[in-house]
């Protein structure tokens, strides 16, 4: 029990081994050669590499908001009904009630979450029918924040904000899609680049490659090449205790850049994803789905993707992007 799991799924996994695998606690053989082994995780990210060498990675999409609804309408309140000795027909409850539960007192890609907020709705409702109080026919919004209390999650909403160098990007994390701004100001000083945020290595480096091409193309941008020597600039993404890295802001990166030393606002109710190269060209990134399900969550209209991304938006159910209008951009310029 104090083996290395991982050395032990390496010899498993391996065609070559695991006819004659040996379990050295039990001294015994096994043939495990005819075996199809599935294997789930949250995070690629922290599985050895030889180990993910021998696997066929699947990915799996989180439910949507929608889906999590039907879920819990169909199975989850029904089970936990049961679960409390209640019956199906004593207590229903809407739709938007639901969507209420899985937007403010959840963040997840699954429903575990969304199972124990429905379960604490039960056991108000079981102490209340033991108690000979009166239960209401079908619990609506209002109920559920009076039973669950305050929302714990605020709903990411997009923020039309009158100052240039603010701009709206996609992320993807592991429960799912998210917006977050970036934020650039050009200050008096001799062209020092500040980034904070809380931001890892490789997010810094697309701060630096969009600086970098932003100077190489000042002139034809109208930008003045002596504030690059005479303004200090920083660039920041709010909510900076929440870690943030990968190259998927880099689009979003030199249009608050280029925003903030043109003085140009940035058209609203707009977002955007992509990686930046040193020749401005735009490139695919992951998780669209994610990003795109929370840019229509927050309001957002226009979202901006690389041309590689059109093959993942057309696996995209067509209702989950109503309202939301798809530009393929091919260079930042």
């Amino acid at each position: 029990f104090r083996g290395d799991p991982s050395s032990a799924l390496l010899e498993v996994l391996d065609p070559e081994q695991n006819s004659t695998f040996t379990d050295n606690y039990l001294e015994v053989e096994y043939d495990l050669s005819k075996v199809l082994f599935i294997a789930t995780a949250n995070s690629l990210e922290t599985i050895q590499p030889a180990l993910r060498d021998r696997m066929e990675i699947i990915d799996l999409t989180g439910y949507t908001q929608e889906e999590k609804t039907q879920i819990a309408k169909k199975h989850l309140w029904p089970k936990q009904l049961r679960e409390h000795g209640l019956g199906e027909s004593e207590v229903k409850i809407s739709e938007q009630a639901l969507h209420r539960v899985a937007d403010d007192f959840t963040r997840e890609s699954g429903v575990r979450s969304l199972d124990r907020q429905l379960a604490a709705l039960t056991r108000n409702l079981a102490r209340r029918k033991a108690g000979k109080e009166t239960l209401p026919t079908q619990l609506e919004p209002q109920d559920v924040l009076k039973i669950l209390g305050s929302p714990r999650f605020d709903r990411d909403l997009y923020q039309e904000s009158d100052t240039a160098g603010v701009v709206t990007g996609l992320a993807w994390t592991s429960v799912g899609g998210d917006i977050l701004f970036v934020e650039s100001l050009l200050s008096r000083g001799r062209g020092k680049l500040t980034l904070s945020g809380q931001l890892g290595d490789v997010m810094k480096e697309s701060a630096i490659t969009a600086l970098s091409y932003l100077r190489a193309r000042a002139e034809e941008l109208g930008i003045d090449y002596r504030m690059f020597e005479q303004y200090d600039l920083h660039i920041h993404f709010p909510e900076g205790g929440i870690p943030k890295d990968g190259p998927s802001a880099g689009i979003a990166i030199f249009t608050s850049i280029a925003s903030a030393y043109t003085q140009r606002r940035v058209r609203p109710h707009l977002a955007m994803t992509g990686e930046i190269t040193l020749r401005g060209r735009v490139l695919p990134v992951g998780g669209i789905k994610e990003k795109l399900l929370a840019a229509r969550r927050a309001g957002i209209r226009d979202v901006i993707l690389s041309p590689k991304n059109r093959k993942d938006v057309e696996e995209i159910t067509a209702e989950y992007l109503k309202g939301l209008q798809i530009h393929y951009a091919e260079r930042v310029d």
